[in-house]
């Protein structure tokens, strides 16, 4: 029930019930000393998750571009273990538990961001994922999706970008799994991937 408050001013109400309840309760009570912390004690630092990124002669290394072979296709399109435009792609680090890979593959972590790779060259793609990843784990985010296409209209090449990305998330240090998304998501033209914490 709440106070009623006189409207005069200067008028005070005489103290309740309640508040004397409550005044008598806390008499006793005394104000805590603040203690100081302990001396010498270091404090720990901040861990910087702020990396630098590779420059251009580093990223040609770690994520080099996928070949085209002389007849005008791609290389790794029909190749064994290369991904086709309609088949799933799945990848984890050892240690990563299938649990979490088949969190990943049902859509059951969130994804925080997302980069659409879609008309891109591969150099532009690879330049465009490299600086994407590291964003990402500078963020702190655990969970990214990135669209690549199925190559429909790479024609007898197959899908350039898909086969690139495939190979370019398995070497880069901070992709710990990835797998193909939901058909709700893109399907086998997209992927979640799941970064390092």
């Amino acid at each position: 029930m709440a106070k009623q408050r006189s409207n005069e001013p200067g008028a005070d109400t005489p103290p309740t019930d309640d508040a004397q309840a409550f005044r008598a309760a806390v008499r006793d009570v005394k104000r805590l000393a603040h203690t100081p912390p302990p001396q010498g004690l270091a404090t720990p630092k901040k861990r910087a998750r702020r990396r630098a990124m590779p420059a251009l002669e580093d990223l040609d290394a770690a994520m080099p571009l996928a070949p085209v072979s002389e007849a005008g296709g791609h290389a790794g399109a029909g190749a064994p273990g290369g991904p086709a435009g309609a088949a799933a792609v799945t990848f984890h680090r050892p240690g990563v538990r299938t649990q979490v890979v088949r969190r990943l593959r049902r859509g059951l972590i969130p994804v925080e961001a997302e980069l659409d790779l879609h008309g891109l060259t591969q150099s532009a793609a690879r330049d465009q994922l490299a600086q994407f990843l590291h964003a990402s784990c500078d963020a702190g985010w655990r969970c990214v999706r990135i669209i690549h296409g199925k190559g429909y209209r790479s024609g007898a090449r197959g899908p350039v970008l898909k086969t690139a990305v495939d190979s370019w998330l398995r070497r880069h240090t901070d992709v710990m799994a990835f797998t193909s998304a939901r058909p709700i998501d893109g399907g086998t033209g997209a992927v979640y991937v799941l970064l390092r914490a």
